[in-house]
């Protein structure tokens, strides 16, 4: 659910407590007294380490958590507090810590003949956390179960009725997972490579949470085969929006972004000739602004952010942004960040990765 700017940052400060703003610098205490909204992404510095960023909606960085490797997707639970950031594929480590550095961080690996695909959510009560990842001998997409009230120990895994999962999400209510299956295989014997583009099998899931059982499976026609179903996010109305990388020519158009529910067929949005040019065929990112109604979009290989009207599906703005990264929802619309070092409006000296992820009140249990 939505929160207002003013209760973002006011309950970050209220969850963070005296020992933690008493570690902070003086400049970041005082971004973070100015900030409208909090977020958190994975960076790499300077120096070439990488690690959490905390980061007010201005850009200005907050705090920094140290992480073993390159980070890629977030996950955040407003239930518990806690955040993940996922490996990147064909990483095999997920770090979950406590933006109000109330505990130490929680390090977990995935299971032999396993690796992340760099996404996962936890369910609403945040008692589970949800993993995308890839049983690389089979080639088969899991969703791998963690249990948060044991050090989040994994509990046991779902198939995800296809091949390559990348993103995913979870109903409001809980009750349904929903994957986003690129099509593509992949084997960490040979590193990023794509094996099977000649023959991809992009699709979209619905998985039932309490029994791991498909609900819906929605493949994309064979015109199609070569639009790589990536990342997912929810609306208002819990419509679920997708949004796609294109294996294909550089020179054709194919649809980018669509939007379905259950029980409904999936419909591509009607995007612009120009806009899907400056797309280059690839969106790196997803986000739904639901108290705005909109949707946004970014693509790193065209430089830009695209922002849509959820009930219409029109193109309402196109920014040039240069190595255009994540993407979250903020107040007037979407917080944009860049691989260049780019927050919005404020630069620092740091890499930002692909994916934003909004960090808002207080942690209501524990």
């Amino acid at each position: 659910m939505w929160r207002s700017a003013a209760i973002d940052r006011r309950g970050f400060i209220k969850a963070a407590g005296i020992g933690f703003l008493a570690a902070l610098k003086p400049e970041a205490l005082l971004a973070l007294d100015r900030a409208d909204a909090v977020y958190a992404s994975g960076i790499r510095t300077a120096n070439g380490s990488f690690a959490v960023a905390t980061v007010t909606e201005r850009g200005e960085i907050v705090d920094k958590v140290a992480l073993p490797a390159r980070a890629h997707g977030m996950a955040y639970s407003t239930a518990t507090g806690r955040t993940v950031a996922f490996a990147r594929r064909p990483g095999t480590f997920a770090m979950i810590f406590d933006p109000w550095n109330k505990s130490e961080p929680i390090v977990i690996a995935s299971p032999e003949g396993r690796h992340f695909y760099g996404h996962g959510a936890f369910s609403p009560n945040g008692r589970l956390l949800y993993a995308s990842e890839n049983d690389f001998d089979n080639n088969r997409g899991m969703i791998g179960l963690y249990d948060a009230a044991n050090r989040f120990a994994r509990i046991g895994e779902y198939e995800t009725y296809g091949v390559g999962p990348h993103d995913m999400t979870v109903s409001d209510d809980g009750r349904i997972l929903i994957i986003a299956n690129g099509g593509i295989e992949t084997h960490p014997d040979f590193g990023r490579t794509k094996l099977n583009l000649g023959n991809m099998q992009p699709s979209l899931t619905l998985i039932d949470a309490a029994s791991g059982a498909l609900i819906e499976k929605h493949t994309l026609p064979p015109r199609w085969s070569s639009v790589s179903t990536r990342h997912v996010d929810l609306d208002a109305s819990g419509r679920i929006w997708f949004a796609c990388q294109y294996e294909g020519h550089r020179r054709d158009l194919p649809p980018l972004v669509g939007h379905f529910r259950r029980g409904d067929d999936l419909a591509f949005i009607d995007l612009p000739e120009e806009t899907t040019r400056r797309l280059a065929n690839y969106v790196g990112a997803i986000a739904v602004n639901r108290k705005e109604g909109l949707v946004g979009v970014t693509s790193p290989i065209g430089g830009a952010s695209v922002t849509i009207d959820a009930k219409t599906g029109k193109v309402l703005r196109e920014k040039s942004v240069r190595d255009a990264a994540g993407i979250a929802p903020a107040s007037g619309g979407f917080a944009v960040s860049s691989y260049d070092g780019d927050f919005l409006s404020n630069h620092s000296d740091v890499a930002w990765d692909q994916h934003i992820v909004r960090i808002a009140h207080p942690p209501l249990i524990r």
